[in-house]
């Protein structure tokens, strides 16, 4: 559920944590506020604004026609998505909060405005979309050369690297269902690897955490 929030001293706040060249860009928008576990964007319909995140979290993913899940990415406070489709295309992807969250929303014409009256802004948004595009090619090509277990390697590797011999590396706030979502597998072949994992001493598993003991073995 989403509601158009009135700017509060809180919300100043928020946009101040913004870099000033997206700070200037969310005040042309709307603010809105929306609950956890809310659908801001559907694949596929139409759209032309962009969202600035001014608090909470959002995850971007797409679902085929079973209903499984693939993510692609998380999204926080001081970034932005909805870009690909200032073309005037289609949403290429879904867009749920995982926290509640405000967003500035901004139309596509309020965002050539300010293209126009602040040229280099233009160039983060091409480096935005380039970042994006690279990502989406690792994720395909992780989905076509490697296993599920080896994408789930890379999923629990991806952030701090392995655990060589020193300290254990601790994952929070992560969850078997979000792994499973990550590398495109069930949430029970997921939590089978991660057992065995543990069984094998290379992982201790808690409640929304994974800690890393030692390098995780190349294959299973």
């Amino acid at each position: 559920m989403e509601q158009t929030a009135r700017l509060t001293a809180e919300h100043e706040k928020l946009f101040a944590a913004l870099n000033p060249s997206l700070r200037v860009l969310a005040a042309r928008g709307t603010l809105r506020n929306y609950r956890k576990n809310t659908v801001v964007l559907t694949e596929g319909e139409s759209g032309d604004s962009v969202f600035v995140v001014l608090s909470g979290e959002v995850k971007v993913f797409a679902t085929d026609e079973h209903g499984r899940e693939l993510t692609y990415s998380t999204i926080g406070a001081g970034d932005y998505f909805g870009e690909m489709s200032l073309d005037g295309g289609p949403r290429s992807a879904s867009v749920m909060t995982l926290q509640p969250t405000v967003c500035s929303v901004v139309s596509r014409a309020a965002v050539r405005d300010h293209i126009a009256e602040e040229p280099e802004f233009a160039l983060e948004l091409v480096a935005q979309v380039i970042r994006r595009a690279r990502a989406a090619t690792e994720t395909a090509r992780q989905m076509a050369l490697l296993d599920v277990y080896g994408r789930v390697i890379h999923v629990l590797e991806d952030q701090h690297g392995p655990a060589n011999g020193g300290e254990p590396i601790e994952l929070t706030q992560i969850t078997h269902q979000a792994i499973a979502s990550r590398v495109g597998a069930s949430r029970e072949m997921v939590s089978r690897l991660l057992k065995d994992l543990e069984k094998g001493g290379y992982i201790e598993l808690g409640v929304k955490r994974i800690t890393l003991k030692k390098k995780l073995p190349a294959r299973w």
